[in-house]
């Protein structure tokens, strides 16, 4: 079985001192200066970045960087039951934008390695 090492905090500060990670999950602050740089630099090569944004400005940054990078984006709604008036009905929660990229395995190219998600651009 594999280990696995959760480590939380800010990024990329988090990072620090630590060995390159096999992946870096950022749930926010993507607009943070700095932020996804910090992470994408601070992984192994066929280290995976999955960082996950709510707002426009966050979601332009993810479009973005997937011209740039490559990888996956992907669009998550969910809706939850709850009472309307007498009956139940679903209510949206905020869309969350997904951009899932793997940094190459090969020092020196720029070219992302495909995850494998499905329906991703392989690069």
């Amino acid at each position: 079985m594999p280990a696995l090492r959760v480590v939380t905090g800010p990024a990329p500060d988090a990072l620090a001192g630590l060995p390159a990670p096999d992946a870096v999950f950022v749930g926010g602050g993507v607009t943070a200066p700095g932020l996804l740089d910090g992470c994408w630099d601070a992984l192994r090569p066929a280290g995976r970045l999955v960082v996950h944004a709510v707002t426009l400005e966050s979601e332009r940054e993810l479009t973005l960087r997937h011209a740039a990078l490559g990888g996956s984006l992907t669009r998550i709604s969910v809706e939850h039951a709850e009472p309307l008036g007498s009956l139940t009905g679903w209510a949206p929660s905020r869309a969350v934008t997904q951009w899932a990229v793997t940094v190459p395995e090969a020092a020196g190219t720029d070219e992302p390695v495909p995850s494998g998600t499905p329906g991703e651009d392989a690069r």
